[in-house]
């Protein structure tokens, strides 16, 4: 029978330290070591529960470990474990709040075979976004309608900053979240599923001039909704490769939505035509 190792202890901001204190906020970082932090109850069960590689365990080494961080430390036998002085493990957490535990993740790979394509098929492109918590919410929204997955594109923010993964709470870890360069590799990848599937995807561009209101649109068959940037919205590639563009009917002071918030609107009237579209077969 062998005996799990203890612990080991960091008690200054040596170098070990200062590897996970720039997996918060250097990209690089996190991209040549493959690795990012995770912080947060549910995140970290949801990135146990389904199997995203746990490679190491920061806790309090002044605090017994309550219920939930005794079952993720036997979930996850294989992890490093580290004792870290308190004032250490809450630069690490960040939110202030007497993190329990950090957890370091590995990256999984970025290829579009990740995202499942079906008959049912509803994907969400985000193209160039530049606030990490817009992508949060965004998979956080992309999880709660059962989208198939989420394709970040372009010049873009990261996935892993520990801001996305916050406002995703967790959903990161439940449906395939990819980042492809951009359209080019999009439509390639659409002609082969197409082929695959015998009926083609359609591609649905938001925007506040769209031709077509939002409601008056089919996304009842195999559908990649295309959302812009914050700012500058959609580019003319994407554009080209739309088969059709979207509002959102707006009635108040405001001309358009928050990104997210668009795509959010839109993955409910995908969902409400499909629920309609199976109850009237």
């Amino acid at each position: 029978m062998t005996t799990r190792q203890a612990p080991r202890p960091v008690t200054t901001r040596n170098a070990r330290f200062q590897q996970w204190q720039a997996l918060l906020s250097n990209r690089t970082k996190r991209q040549r070591l493959g690795e990012f932090l995770v912080q947060g109850v549910r995140p970290i069960t949801l990135a146990v529960e389904r199997g995203w590689p746990v490679r190491a365990l920061l806790m309090d080494a002044e605090r017994a470990p309550s219920r939930w961080a005794t079952g993720v430390l036997r979930d996850c036998p294989a992890a490093e474990r580290y004792a870290l002085a308190p004032e250490l493990l809450a630069e690490l957490g960040e939110k202030g709040d007497g993190a329990e535990l950090v957890a370091v993740v590995g990256m999984p790979p970025d290829g579009l075979d990740r995202v499942p394509v079906g008959p049912d098929f509803l994907g969400v492109v985000f193209d160039r976004p530049v606030s990490p918590g817009n992508i949060g919410t965004l998979v956080r929204s992309a999880d709660s309608f059962g989208a198939s997955g989420v394709i970040v594109t372009g010049h873009a923010a990261d996935v892993y900053d520990p801001k996305a993964v916050r406002a995703s709470t967790g959903s990161l870890f439940a449906l395939p979240v990819v980042r492809c360069p951009g359209p080019r590799e999009i439509a390639a990848w659409l002609d082969g599923e197409a082929a695959r599937l015998g009926q083609p995807v359609t591609v649905v561009g938001t925007d506040e001039a769209g031709a077509t209101e939002l409601a008056e649109a089919d996304l009842t068959g195999p559908v990649l909704l295309v959302v812009g940037n914050e700012t500058a919205g959609l580019s003319a590639a994407w554009r080209e490769l739309c088969d059709t563009m979207v509002r959102i009917p707006m009635t108040g002071s405001a001309s358009s939505l928050n990104a997210a918030s668009a795509a959010t609107v839109t993955l409910y009237e995908a969902v409400r035509q499909r629920r309609h579209h199976r109850d009237a077969a």
